[in-house]
């Protein structure tokens, strides 16, 4: 009886303890998807709102010239989405979302493909680091990768 009794409260337990990470893990998806939506909608507060004021945003550029690092600020990102003309459509498909959460802390791994006005233009992966803050989940870093070939 005993076994039985310790048996249900611990499956009791796990149980709740995966249902709150599941619950994580979607609000982390959230804010990536509302990422994309914005950037979809050229929503410039919509993107900014995914990341924290002084987040950074890097790209591994991998060329000719070698493989280095380039850099961008939210504010530029966010500002070039919102101006970018009706006559362009920006539409970054993630295939697959992999988020691992620890407390307030988590990243996510999603591969994904980019299109400009329909037509394919690169795919690689994004690597996001989140934290949740008062006001929610927030992004602190991202990095991707990016290449026209081998997605």
């Amino acid at each position: 009886m005993k076994k039985t009794l310790l048996l249900i409260v611990a499956m009791a337990f796990l149980s709740h303890f995966s249902m709150a990470q599941s619950g994580a893990d979607q609000d982390v998806k959230a804010v990536i998807m509302s990422l994309f939506d914005g950037m979809r909608a050229k929503n410039a507060d919509q993107v900014s709102n995914a990341f924290i004021p002084d987040a950074v945003m890097q790209t591994v550029i991998s060329d000719d010239k070698g493989t280095r690092i380039g850099s961008n600020s939210v504010s530029d990102f966010a500002s070039r989405i919102g101006s970018t003309g009706p006559e362009v459509q920006l539409d970054e498909r993630i295939l697959e979302y992999q988020i691992k959460v620890d407390g307030d802390m988590a990243a996510a791994w999603t591969p994904y493909e980019f299109y400009v006005n329909d037509k394919f233009s690169h795919c690689g992966v994004n690597s996001f680091q989140l934290v949740k803050l008062p006001e929610g989940w927030k992004i602190v870093y991202i990095i991707d990768t990016r290449r026209k070939e081998g997605c």
